[in-house]
Parts: structure tokens; C-alpha cells; sequence
């Protein structure tokens, strides 16, 4: 296949923020995760010093907290201060201490150095509730609850941008889950009264692919709103935690783009794609595992709702399968920069996450590997991508249907710093290698950074190391220079790249 794409096909900008992470408090996210202050690897505020680091290094730009279906019956006001309240959380049936609250979260966001992105609680929350939270991150002095804050130890505001009203209070599974016409309602204002105690912050409210719902928001909230909120996973196995095969994942790659598609069109209909931008912050191929919890008949003992969500821990389940994916859907959010302004990976730790933390260490998991590749290596000037000879091959989906999807998935930028191209190549082919040619204008010393693994099915655990970032030089680049792909693998192409 042959690669065509010029300096007329700039597409945009892409904000940094498309790499961003999620955190929520189920299971070993956040305790036993990020936050250990038992552990001799932490720091002196509780933060795993090896977490911290692979945050940094992927140059997280963004995190969202504190949920996800946790948030709708957490209150904020009782995880800040000396006197923390305990409470039973009932989205995740196990109890909360609250030592990990607002202060400690704005704590680890300082440390990794990234913008925090707090979800409010509309699901037994208020509007009031959510003002306040705003008042006491953002006001200086004025109020009840900047002075609160000021009196636990911090003088300075938390200076928190970006806030989300609600999770996925459009679903039967959310706790306070409301109908389209109580979420017009409700969204509108609580964004009245967060706007007016601080009128420079960005909001986003949920939403989904269902047209009836984000039509009724919109016709109430759009004015206050600065995104619209989606959220997605492929692989529906929260009740089995039995992953796709590798062909069925390859099937999820041809549909990394339906739900931007469809709420891009929707926002250009209403005339809003200038004003309101799609928050992608929510996303990951794979389901948590969390049986008979969001279920009308739960798990009775902790054998069959609780214990079982240490199978998130099993790391044999994050091959190359999840890399792949992970790479597509990172090229397509690239590709639809000029709508999709943030994304979240979910989550950063733990669970299906891209960092594994234990005793001793953590593992990186591939996932993790194809963010460092990212995050390191891609450009920040997307440009559109055509193709000639592009081949298919059919794959049986999860759902037992045949369809086509292409063999190379390809993204290609340029860098706004400097000289030079980066072009992400995914070969989606199990064992085979293919070959693409790149057919534009461009000069200099070519650079290869990948990932593969020996099989489909490699990956990362304690002491195994199967999928890591590799380098190779290339040589000088020519118009129609062929590279030739790996199986199952994602590689990025500098050409011409110097600092």
C-alpha cells in the first residue's frame, strides 16, 4: 500500500490533552495504587515514587477523578480536613475511608505535573454541592469553603479548569441515573451556579451516542458547556472477564470512530463544533471486571462481588491485542483533532489500567508502552492521511459477525518545534509482515521506534518483560522509501527529526 500526504493537509493542532488518564476509587486504583503510605516505595505525602515517575514519563497531561459510578454518592465535604468520614460506597459496595480526597488529589497532580480534571456528583449530589467544590478549589479567600480550605493548609487556590457534571447518569447502573429531560435541567444549573462563583472554569456534562439525550442537554446547557462528554468500551466483559481473541479485538479497531463520527455531526447540525468540544474520557477496550454489581440481582457474599475483581490483576490478560487497539484509537482521536479536545484512559493504575503495581515494583504494562511511544515520539500537527492499495482482511467480530477492516492503521504529523514527520504505522496482521510505502515530500534521517512482542499474545508481568519499546536506525529517506511492518505491531517513523 502507498502512503500519500503533503503540507495542505494539515488537519490541526492536537491538544496535549488526548493522552490524559483516569483514576477512580474501585478496587487498587488509588489505595494500594497511587496512594500507599505503608509502603517503603512512597513518598512522604503517600504517593508510590515508582507510579509518580511512570506518570511523568508519559507526560500524562490530564487526570480524571474522582469517578466514574463512585462519584454519584460521594460528597466531597466529608474527605477534606483533619476529621475525615467514612462512608459505604454504594456504587462499588465496599467502604470508603476518605483519605484520599480533594487536597491529595491536587497533591498528585502537582507531582506528576497535570491539570486536574475533577467529576461531580450528580447522581445524589446537588448543584449546591457542585458550586461549593468549586469555591473551595478556586476562590481565594471568599466563603465558607475557601476558608475551609485554607484552615487544612492550603493558602493558595487548587486553580481547578476543567469540572464534569455527572458520569453516566444516562444509565441504568448510575446511581441517581436521570432522564433526558431531568439532565437538561439539572446540568443547566448546576453550571449556573459553578459558573458564578467562578466564571473562567470549562464544563463538561455527560453524555452519549443517543440523539434524543444529547439533543435535550444541549438545547438547555450549551451555552455553559465547553464539552460534551463520551465514554466507550469495546469489549463488553464486565460479568466474564473473558477477553476477545486477538481477530475479534482487530474488529473493535474498525470502530474507534463511530461515536466521535455521530456526536461530531450531531454538534455541527446544532451549529456548536466552534464552541463545544468532545471530552473522550472515558475509554479502554476492555470492560472492568466487577460481576453482580450493576446488576437488579447483586452477589449476596464477597465471593461473588468482591473477590473477583482481583482478576483485574492478572496481567497475562494485556497483550499486543490491547497495544493494538490502544494505538488505533490514540491515531483516531489524532485524527479527529479539530472535535476531540481531551480523552482519558481508563485507568492510569491497576484494573485494566497501564501501570500494575505490587509490593516490590510495578509493571508497565503494553498499553503503557504504546503511550510512551505517543507521548515521546508522535508530532503535534496532524495531517490527513490518504492511501492507495489499502488491503482488508475479514475478521469474525466478538459478536460472531464478519467484517472487513483494514491491515495498517496510519496517522501522520509533524512537529510545530521543529524540522521532521512521525508517522504511526499499526500492523494488525497476527504473523505476517507488510509492506507500506511513503509516497511524499520529505528529507532527512529516518528513526524507527516500536513495539511487538514475540506473539499476538505477549506481555508484561513481575519479572517478564515481553513488550518494551525498541529503536532502530533506517537510513536517509527518499520519496517512495517501502518500510516493511512487523506482525502485530506499532511502530513510529521519524523522518528528518531534530531538536
Amino acid at each position: 500500500m502507498k502512503i500519500y500526504t503533503s503540507e495542505y493537509d494539515r488537519i490541526g493542532k492536537r491538544s496535549p490533552m488526548i493522552y490524559g488518564q483516569f483514576m477512580e476509587h474501585f478496587h487498587r486504583q488509588i489505595y494500594g495504587g497511587i496512594y500507599d503510605p505503608e509502603n517503603r516505595l512512597s513518598d512522604e505525602d503517600g504517593f508510590r515514587k515508582d507510579v509518580l515517575k511512570a506518570l511523568r514519563d508519559i507526560h500524562v497531561p490530564i487526570i480524571r477523578w474522582p469517578g466514574g459510578c463512585f462519584v454519584s454518592s460521594y460528597h466531597w465535604k466529608d474527605a477534606v480536613g483533619k476529621e475525615r468520614k467514612p462512608f459505604f460506597d454504594k456504587a462499588w459496595r465496599v467502604e470508603e475511608p476518605n483519605t484520599f480526597g480533594t487536597d491529595e488529589y491536587i497533591k498528585l497532580c502537582r507531582k506528576i505535573g497535570c491539570e486536574p480534571y475533577i467529576c461531580t456528583n450528580a447522581g445524589t449530589g446537588t448543584a449546591e454541592e457542585m458550586s461549593d467544590w468549586v469555591e473551595y478549589c478556586n476562590l481565594e479567600t471568599e466563603g465558607y469553603y475557601a476558608k475551609r480550605r485554607i484552615e487544612n493548609g492550603y493558602p493558595r487556590p487548587h486553580q481547578v479548569k476543567y469540572w464534569s457534571i455527572g458520569n453516566e447518569n444516562y444509565g441504568s447502573w448510575e446511581i441517581g441515573a436521570k432522564s433526558k429531560e431531568e439532565w437538561g435541567r439539572l446540568v443547566t444549573e448546576a453550571a449556573k451556579m459553578m459558573k458564578h462563583v467562578d466564571p473562567t472554569i470549562e464544563l463538561t456534562a455527560a453524555a452519549l451516542t443517543d440523539l434524543d439525550w444529547n439533543i435535550n442537554l444541549l438545547k438547555h446547557s450549551a451555552p455553559f458547556l465547553s464539552w460534551i462528554s463520551i465514554h466507550q468500551y469495546w469489549d463488553r466483559i464486565h460479568e466474564t472477564n473473558t477477553p476477545a481473541a486477538y481477530e475479534a479485538a482487530l474488529g473493535f479497531t474498525g470502530h474507534t470512530e463511530d461515536s466521535i463520527r455521530k456526536v461530531k455531526g450531531l454538534l455541527m447540525a446544532m451549529g456548536l463544533e466552534k464552541k463545544i468540544k468532545i471530552a473522550f474520557d472515558e475509554w479502554n477496550m476492555k470492560e472492568w471486571y466487577h460481576p453482580k454489581v450493576h446488576t437488579i440481582e447483586q452477589g449476596v457474599t464477597r465471593e461473588e462481588y468482591l473477590y473477583p475483581r482481583d482478576a483485574n490483576d492478572d496481567n497475562s490478560l494485556y497483550t499486543m491485542a490491547d497495544a493494538i487497539f490502544t494505538a488505533c484509537f490514540l491515531n483516531a482521536v489524532n485524527r479527529n483533532c479539530d472535535i476531540v479536545g481531551m480523552a482519558a484512559f481508563a485507568p492510569a493504575v491497576n484494573t485494566r489500567g497501564c501501570i500494575f503495581t505490587w509490593e516490590e515494583g510495578i509493571v508497565l504494562r503494553s498499553t503503557y508502552q504504546v503511550f510512551y511511544l505517543y507521548t515521546n515520539y508522535m508530532g503535534d500537527i496532524v495531517r490527513n492521511a490518504k492511501y492507495q492499495d489499502m488491503e482488508t482482511i475479514c475478521v469474525t467480530s466478538s459478536d460472531g459477525v464478519e467484517e472487513k477492516v483494514d491491515v495498517v492503521d496510519v496517522c501522520v504529523t509533524e512537529f510545530s518545534d521543529r524540522p521532521g514527520l512521525a508517522v504511526a504505522l499499526v500492523n494488525k496482521l497476527e504473523t505476517e509482515y507488510t509492506a507500506v510505502q511513503l509516497d511524499f515530500e520529505a528529507e532527512g534521517e529516518m528513526t524507527g521506534y516500536y513495539i511487538c512482542g514475540e506473539s499476538a499474545s505477549s506481555y508484561n508481568d513481575i519479572g517478564r518483560m515481553q513488550v518494551t519499546v525498541q529503536q532502530e536506525r533506517l537510513g536517509t529517506f527518499h520519496r517512495g522509501m517501502e518500510v516493511c511492518l512487523r506482525p502485530h505491531s506499532v511502530e513510529i517513523i521519524q523522518i528528518g527529526c531534530r531538536k
